[in-house]
């Protein structure tokens, strides 16, 4: 079993290894507030406002803040129906936009998230937000160490739902496209996207990336050129000559 200072070293090779502009983050959905470890900020007790989720992430990646959400510290409708924390409220425009992933009604009554190099607790997954070219280093790991593709559905909102939801449900990595919100209010870049991670598959991905890096074709190794009729490995030659 992976300790919480073995996930804080996992989480410092990961934002080295990728050249990570900001810091990945742990993630622990929580069943009872006693769950919440010391120092974790609550923003309507601790500060006085509310945050949308997709600022509580921005915070935690730039910032270095570990917080923790109940339902009175929410800003936002998505992720309270979509973390089950509320119940549905049979709303017309809820129904007719709340396609997304939901835990059961009851099932949790909050979410702590704060960087996984940090964290003071076990998280039960991981988001990066990435690059293109980051994310498809992550996704070949996948491949490399899972013998697996990786399967999302895509939605234009809803990000901090897609993201978490599914990932801890089936316990599978995911894409997801930041929504507008994360670009209005939570400083997502137009050229990022958001991998999740199940905790249990981070070490095994480590793993792969590791190797990749041994191999000289880790993300800080590749220099982009245009090359005609540039070297190509034998199986090329073999299967086109």
């Amino acid at each position: 079993m992976t300790t919480i200072k073995e996930y804080n070293a996992l989480g410092e090779e990961l934002e080295r290894i990728l050249m990570l502009r900001t810091m990945p983050i742990a993630v622990k959905m929580l069943k009872d507030e006693s769950e919440i470890p010391e120092g974790a900020i609550r923003p309507k007790r601790d500060r006085g406002y509310h945050l949308a989720q997709c600022q509580v992430f921005a915070l935690n990646r730039r910032k270095g803040d570990t917080i923790a959400m109940l339902k009175e510290d929410h800003w936002c409708w998505a992720p309270l129906m979509g973390y089950g924390i509320v119940e549905d409220p049979h709303d017309e425009f809820v129904n007719r936009h709340a396609f997304f992933p939901k835990f059961p009604e009851g099932k949790y009554t909050g979410i702590l998230s704060g960087p996984l190099k940090t964290a003071n607790f076990e998280p039960d997954m991981v988001l990066v937000y990435s690059n293109t070219a980051q994310l498809r280093h992550l996704v070949s790991a996948v491949k490399m160490h899972d013998r697996e593709l990786v399967h999302s559905d895509f939605d234009p909102i809803d990000s901090c739902v897609y993201s978490v939801v599914p990932t801890i449900e089936k316990r599978e990595y995911r894409i997801t496209i930041p929504d507008p919100g994360e670009y209005e209010r939570a400083m997502a870049g137009e050229d990022e996207m958001i991998f999740s991670i199940p905790a249990e598959k981070l070490s095994g991905l480590l793993e792969a990336l590791r190797q990749t890096e041994k191999m000289g074709g880790s993300y800080r190794q590749q220099t982009p050129v245009l090359t005609p009729d540039f070297p190509r490995p034998p199986f090329y030659k073999d299967l086109f000559t």
